[in-house]
């Protein structure tokens, strides 16, 4: 794959996978709790999964313009599990670091 367009399509999707599982991770109050050292409000947790659910089906799309449908949707099945790998081992490693995702949640 050496298309500048495809290149950046699937960059985009890569962005666009691990903000969304970094967002649904923060969406869980266990991992709020990490991250913020209280428990964000209701409507900002629902606020993160909102936005995890449509970053995660956006990466779809994006990975789409980079390759053809059936290769596209193993590659974005590929990018969804590493991002939720490297989600969780920034989890484990300093849950602190995952708040650059959400720098409008004002926890407390």
């Amino acid at each position: 794959m050496h298309d500048p367009a495809a290149c950046a399509w699937l960059a985009l999707a890569a962005a666009c996978a691990f903000a969304g599982m970094g967002w649904l991770a923060l969406a869980m109050p266990v991992h709020a709790q990490q991250a913020w050292g209280t428990v964000p409000a209701r409507r900002q947790l629902r606020r993160l999964r909102r936005l995890g659910a449509a970053a995660v089906l956006l990466a779809l799309p994006c990975t789409l313009g980079s390759d053809h449908a059936s290769m596209a949707v193993l590659v974005w099945v590929m990018l969804l599990a590493a991002a939720a790998l490297a989600t969780a081992l920034l989890l484990a490693r300093g849950a602190r670091a995952m708040r650059w995702l959400a720098p409008w949640v004002r926890p407390g």
